[in-house]
């Protein structure tokens, strides 16, 4: 048992390399994709706003936090260790960018409440010119809250690892989490996820109001997302709180880390998993994201055939 727990726990923070680089590069791939659907065709809505901003950051958030663990676990190299510049800039980076995302995300899930609401003021607060201004406010508050980072991270002279000196930020850290980026957001989508479906089966003039019915499939694929791969990481992080002052064994704490380890790794497909979900919700989307496929094929045209004139 005890030695099936250390594979496991070795296996998830020793991803082969050649896995993690094509895992990497598909995330990309898809990653980019779905973003030149949305900025071309899928940006004059509120909620296809907000995807468009949750599709920009999850491919930094990506970029970021992959790309360095691919070269850390695969060549060794690891500039957390050794550079304290990006010791701090990784942090803020990372904070800022899964709050934006995971804003952005639940935004939009509420939105959709309010384009199918039955009653017009709440439909009206579905508002492009509002979405605008919101998502700069995020921005701006997100960047002003992940200034600490530059402050508080240094890299330790014992472990030389990357972590926080301040007791204060170790007690807000988990606490932010929980609210922002675990269960605050997995609350608030499926509340209003649900919210939403209630709205459609209760609203008989969803065609003479002329909703995006699949949009609102995307919307909702994307709640199921986080619920099922965000939810359980705050779980455990909950857990880890709990038991925190309690003392354990060498056994327990194996499988515990490669819990935490597994469903880490599993919270990375929330940020490369919306594209997929966008394909198997939108039919729209799939014909959006063929045709910049297939971009070099034209479409057939029949050209009239034009009479002689006498």
């Amino acid at each position: 048992m005890f030695i099936d727990l250390a594979l496991v726990y070795y296996v998830s923070v020793n991803p082969a390399d050649w896995d993690d680089c094509i895992g990497q590069l598909l995330t990309e791939l898809t990653g980019v994709g779905r973003l030149v659907c949305f900025i071309e065709n899928y940006r004059k809505t509120p909620c296809t706003f907000y995807f468009l901003i949750c599709s920009i950051t999850n491919i930094l958030y990506l970029l970021i936090n992959l790309t360095s663990r691919i070269v850390s676990v695969g060549y060794g190299i690891d500039l957390t260790h050794t550079s304290i510049i990006w010791c701090k800039t990784r942090q803020y980076l990372l904070l800022i960018l899964s709050l934006i995302s995971f804003t952005c995300s639940w935004l939009s899930s509420v939105d959709q409440y309010f384009v199918t609401s039955r009653h017009a003021n709440l439909r009206r607060m579905s508002n492009i010119k509002w979405t605008h201004r919101i998502v700069f406010i995020l921005i701006l508050v997100s960047c002003l809250h992940g200034i600490p980072c530059f402050i508080i991270f240094n890299i330790s002279s014992i472990t030389n690892q990357c972590i926080n000196s301040n007791i204060i930020y170790a007690i807000y850290s988990p606490i932010y989490s929980l609210t922002f980026t675990c269960f605050g957001p997995s609350l608030i989508m499926i509340l209003f996820g649900y919210l939403t479906i209630r709205n459609i089966h209760l609203t008989r003039v969803l065609v003479q109001q002329q909703i995006d019915r699949q949009l609102i499939k995307m919307t909702l694929f994307q709640v199921i997302l986080i619920a099922v791969f965000i939810t359980p990481y705050s779980i455990n992080v909950v857990y880890i709180l709990i038991t925190n002052g309690m003392i354990k064994d060498t056994n327990r704490l194996i499988i515990e880390n490669s819990i935490f380890t597994i469903l880490t790794l599993l919270t990375y497909v929330y940020y490369s998993g919306s594209c997929y979900i966008f394909l198997l919700s939108s039919s729209r989307f799939r014909r959006t994201v063929k045709k910049k496929i297939f971009i070099w094929r034209k479409p057939n045209q029949i050209n009239p055939i034009q009479q002689p004139t006498i």
